[in-house]
């Protein structure tokens, strides 16, 4: 019998090759909007930029479920949140979609480059990522 290997969630190898770049942002997400990216394949990091230019840096939430899902992402403060022009946040961890948004509260639209590093794992391979810590 022979085995066939495939790369898998739990292959530690997938995470030690350096990563198949994913480079994405938006120059206009407005005031009370969410963006959601979708990767093609489960990423082993993620870094998001502030790159506001205004003399005002509008707030950039980062999170893991959509504001509007069950559980209470933004009133159970499990967000990462970027208020400067140029600050920037790296993930080392595997998701396979990752949510960023503008609090209404903000003056004008934000603006955010992603980067990111894909394994060969097939995205169907990971699990939603919801409770403690991230919608509990």
């Amino acid at each position: 019998m022979s085995y066939q290997y495939k790369a898998g969630i739990g292959d530690v190898g997938s995470y030690q090759v350096a990563g198949q770049p994913y480079v994405t942002g938006s120059t206009a997400i407005a005031p009370g909007a969410e963006d959601r990216i979708v990767f093609p394949r489960v990423a082993k990091a993620v870094t998001i930029i502030n790159t506001d230019t205004s003399l005002v840096s509008d707030e950039l939430r980062i999170h893991y479920n959509s504001e509007s899902s069950p559980g209470n992402v933004i009133s159970g403060l499990h967000f990462v949140s970027l208020t400067v022009a140029r600050d920037s946040f790296t993930f080392t961890l595997k998701c396979k979609e990752i949510y960023i948004s503008a609090p209404a509260t903000n003056a004008g639209p934000g603006a955010y480059q992603l980067i990111a590093e894909l394994t060969c794992i097939d995205d169907n391979q990971m699990p939603i990522l919801t409770g403690s810590g991230l919608t509990d």
